[in-house]
């Protein structure tokens, strides 16, 4: 047999979704806890919008969210160093572009997740178009966790 097989034996791969709200890095940190338990990598994945509101009005948007990729990279470096003589994670930074669901979507995809991770969303709108732990929860296609 040498097809992918999803999880067979534990994830090896876990993908945490990171935009830099709360949510998104409690998600990150608990996704990090599994990872370290699970000895799987931890690939946290940024998903640089393609145009957003500030766009229309003539803002730098490519400049804009690079910045907070590389905000979100020294973070999270930060938060590696911090608990390197406790915890040791194998860790890795991605970005994607595109709409959040489709980048966490080709990122898992790509990077073969066994599973995803994703803080709950802070935007009210979602309660009408859904969220994006919602959308990933209904494709079934990896276990989703939602972190509060």
């Amino acid at each position: 047999m040498s097809g992918f097989e999803r999880g067979t034996d534990g994830p090896k791969v876990i993908v945490a979704g990171v935009d830099g709200s709360a949510s998104s890095l409690r998600a990150a940190s608990y996704a990090g806890g599994l990872a370290r338990r699970q000895n799987a990598l931890l690939a946290l994945v940024y998903v640089q919008p393609l145009l957003t509101a500030g766009a229309a009005v003539g803002a730098p948007v490519a400049d804009t969210t690079g910045e907070i990729a590389e905000g979100l990279v020294a973070e999270i470096r930060e938060a590696a160093e911090r608990v390197k003589e406790i915890w040791q994670v194998r860790w890795e930074f991605h970005t994607f572009r595109g709409d959040p669901y489709a980048g966490l979507v080709a990122a898992a995809d790509e990077l073969r997740a066994d599973a995803v991770v994703v803080g709950v969303s802070e935007s009210a709108g979602h309660r009408f178009v859904g969220s994006v732990a919602v959308r990933l929860v209904k494709a079934g296609r990896w276990p989703v966790t939602v972190v509060p």
